[in-house]
């Protein structure tokens, strides 16, 4: 089974998905983790390739087709994206869709957290630039969350908190799927 994890920077579905993987022995892939690795290859912070991917479509389109391609030949996967959910619904990919949302202002302490040097309007110029891109190169609005199975906003839940939630409704929703 496929379960996509999408939401916006330091939304927590990174960490959610991480622990949700482990809970459920699924294969564990990250988005972000590979636009990182591919901002550090060109000595650019995440905020720089941000702007950078706006000039070359080629970088977004290079990472959503690995995370396609994993997720047509991959069972028992989290995949954490910010368009996994929406990867899988735009290619008919049966698969359990989480959106995890916070608060913006806190998105911006665990980011401010997490990674030094990071200001507050660093994390709002990466948001506007995904934005974007995505309605630009995919005609995706990702402020439309109709996709998704389960809508949680994690400002004030712990990760155990969140993964049980999302645990819960993913096993209703295997018993009511015909895949």
């Amino acid at each position: 089974m496929i379960i996509t994890i999408s939401g916006p920077p330091g939304s927590g579905k990174t960490t959610v998905s991480k622990e949700l993987s482990k809970n459920l022995n699924f294969r564990y892939i990250s988005g972000g983790e590979i636009f990182r690795s591919m901002a550090m290859e060109k000595g650019m912070t995440i905020e720089e390739f941000s702007r950078y991917a706006e000039k070359d479509r080629e970088i977004d389109r290079k990472i959503d087709d690995f995370l396609l391609d994993t997720i047509k030949k991959d069972d028992d996967i989290v995949v954490d994206s910010r368009l996994s959910g929406w990867l899988a619904f735009k290619n008919n990919i049966n698969a359990f869709k989480v959106y995890i949302d916070a608060s913006r202002e806190t998105r911006i302490k665990r980011i401010i957290q997490r990674d030094s040097g990071i200001r507050p309007e660093d994390v709002i110029m990466r948001e506007e630039s995904e934005r974007k891109r995505y309605m630009e190169y995919y005609g995706i609005n990702i402020d439309d969350l109709s996709i998704y199975d389960i809508v949680l906003n994690t400002d004030n839940m712990g990760v155990g908190e969140v993964t049980g939630r999302i645990e819960g409704a993913f096993e209703r929703w295997m018993r009511s799927s015909f895949y």
